[in-house]
């Protein structure tokens, strides 16, 4: 994933992609001291010819809580593609527990491949998984790193502002070690995420699913992208390089400049292109729900369908071009029409029991209605509801900020929220986006292909936005229903 970041972005910064071309040599003097060449068998990964579209494998092995060496498995598994002949940039996860059979083990987690045969049995489960007899899907890199290198480059980047859908935490203090799991403290909201917390969170799975970590993870991905192209790649070229080699092994065609340069060149020519999510189609099983042959020593696993695959990898090579938002009528529309429930007093008694701090006032808005499944989860010490707090921008400057978490599916990790903050441009909403105006609020709309993620307005003092779920669940009607009804509410 930190490996997705760095190269998106040493790739698609316009005039600095092309600066960044003058320092390849540089570049290639870092990967070839300090990489690491993996072993493939022939014909796993497909050299290309230059400046054509190019797919790239990224991996990373899993180490979990009391684990040995020799457990490693991939813990990540993305997917990326830069075809500048293309609208976006695409990105897709490819769930760590999904069944598939792999070449020489026969059916197993698709995570077992990395274990048992590195980066190149891995490239050939994908290659067996996506293809069909008709058309050979093609890997042109592939590249594992280790979360070490994750920990180094996001704290040299200064780490990264994240907005965090929920409370995350658990603790091992005081259970018995049957029950220990990874350790985790993230609280809800918009905030800096650093070092070992950063992976904490886009590692987390124990709560929700593959399907749901995957899209944490993609958002981690596209805010880190974003946030190392504003504050300039090329003074953090040089360093970025060098923990990247240190804690990654590629195919040798990444440790050559002719490599290096034929994917820059690509880079360049789709400069300026959005990075688009792709979802893998996967459905969640529950161990002994499943009648199928061979799987009853997967335990929980996740399967996708042949069709459903393949739909995928359509998108995944040929993504959709972007389409206008509707315009404002038909946007107000929609939100009137959306299948909500009245939840004004809900809000209301929220903001009511909120603790009252001079550095963290700020006018709160609540949203008059929540979706159908919709409710607000219990307000507790350790996951307050909604939490108010400083959010600490660049340079040490403090903010006010409040979040509002709503559940959707608990169980499937689906939570949405009404996120406040007197920091006025914060890198969350400096992306590219659309504005509708829908009553008397002007909106401004971020979508991920056809959905919403965010729907954002401001005030005069503050700045105010509806997040999705990470898996993006809620439909744009709801989307814009929630936005259009947000009231300010005060606390008598």
């Amino acid at each position: 994933m930190l490996l997705g970041g760095l190269l998106i972005t040493v790739l698609t910064g316009g005039a600095v992609a092309t600066a960044g071309l003058l320092q390849l040599k540089e570049l290639q003097t870092e990967i070839q001291t300090f990489g690491h060449e993996a072993p493939f068998k022939k014909g796993t990964v497909t050299p290309t010819e230059p400046g054509k579209p190019q797919t790239m494998l990224l991996v990373g092995s899993d180490r979990r809580f009391g684990d040995g060496k020799k457990d490693a498995r991939s813990d990540t598994m993305m997917l990326v593609r830069i075809d500048p002949k293309q609208t976006a940039i695409t990105v897709m996860s490819v769930p760590r527990d999904l069944a598939v059979n792999i070449p020489g083990r026969g059916l197993a987690k698709i995570n077992e491949s990395y274990s048992l045969g590195g980066l190149d049995l891995t490239a050939r489960t994908l290659k067996d998984l996506l293809g069909t007899p008709d058309e050979r899907f093609h890997i042109n890199h592939a590249v594992a790193t280790t979360f070490g290198g994750f920990v180094e480059a996001i704290n040299h980047i200064h780490c990264v502002y994240i907005d965090v859908d929920r409370r995350y935490y658990h603790s091992n203090a005081g259970l018995p070690v049957s029950e220990h799991w990874a350790e985790i403290n993230v609280r809800a909201g918009y905030q800096r995420l650093c070092g070992t917390q950063a992976l904490d969170y886009v590692r987390f799975r124990h709560l929700d699913n593959d399907i749901v970590r995957a899209a944490r993870q993609q958002d981690f991905l596209r805010a880190a992208k974003d946030q190392l192209r504003d504050q300039g790649l090329l003074s953090n070229l040089k360093p970025l390089a060098r923990i990247f080699a240190k804690a990654t092994e590629t195919d040798g065609d990444l440790q050559t400049s002719r490599g290096i340069l034929r994917l820059a060149k690509l880079g360049v020519a789709a400069s300026g292109k959005p990075v688009r999510q792709v979802h893998f189609p996967a459905t969640f099983v529950a161990h002994g729900t499943s009648f199928e042959a061979g799987t009853a020593s997967l335990g929980d696993y996740v399967t996708a369908t042949p069709d459903q695959i393949h739909r995928a990898v359509r998108e995944f090579m040929h993504p959709s071009p972007p389409q206008p938002f509707e315009r404002a009528h038909k946007a107000r529309k929609r939100a009137a029409r959306a299948p909500m429930r009245d939840a004004l007093a809900e809000g209301k008694a929220l903001v009511k029991a909120m603790p009252s701090r001079k550095r963290t006032r700020i006018p709160v808005f609540v949203p008059a209605q929540l979706t159908r499944k919709g409710t607000y989860p219990a307000s507790t010490e350790v996951a307050p509801n909604p939490r108010r707090y400083v959010l600490r921008g660049p340079a040490g400057h403090r903010f006010a900020a409040y979040r509002i978490v709503a559940v959707e599916d608990a169980q499937q990790g689906q939570y949405y929220g009404v996120q406040g903050t007197t920091w006025r441009q914060p890198p969350l909403l400096a992306g590219s986006h659309q504005t509708r105006r829908i009553a008397n609020r002007t909106y401004s709309l971020y979508t991920n292909g056809k959905r919403l993620r965010l729907v954002a307005w401001e005030t005069p003092k503050a700045v105010y936005w509806v997040s999705n779920t990470l898996s993006l669940d809620l439909s744009n009607s709801e989307m814009l229903a929630l936005a259009a009804s947000a009231r300010k509410v005060t606390r008598r």
